[in-house]
């Protein structure tokens, strides 16, 4: 099978494209942070990263380890992987989830209000 490979790359970063907009306007529903990296998108406060966009276009968003569990159960969804690296203490957002940032906003910033009670780095 032939592919038409720069349609293809196209096609490719169009969607990152899209996602990453999905993800910006996430953040922009959170006033207590901004999005940070312009090559790894994150947001971090007290010193600690609590939500990141990886390459393959998937949000992951940081809890507590009970929380993380209760969530992926909830959420039928994994933990998070960025660059090839199990990201501890942070889960997938499933694709589905996305299609109501404002319930996903409360999750983001429910993470934010976690990190913060984590000792400064």
């Amino acid at each position: 099978m032939k592919y038409n490979l720069p349609a293809v790359i196209k096609a490719i970063v169009k969607m990152l494209e899209d996602k990453l907009k999905i993800y910006d306007e996430l953040v922009s529903k959170c006033p207590r942070f901004i999005r940070k990296g312009k090559t790894m998108p994150y947001t971090s406060a007290n010193g600690y990263m609590f939500s990141l966009f990886n390459k393959a276009g998937e949000i992951g968003i940081r809890f507590s380890k009970e929380v993380q569990e209760k969530y992926m159960n909830e959420f039928n969804t994994t933990i998070y992987k960025s660059y090839g690296a199990v990201m501890r203490g942070y889960i997938l957002i499933p694709e589905k989830m996305l299609e109501d940032l404002d319930k996903v906003a409360e999750y983001l910033n429910e993470s934010y209000d976690y990190v913060m009670t984590l000792e400064p780095k």
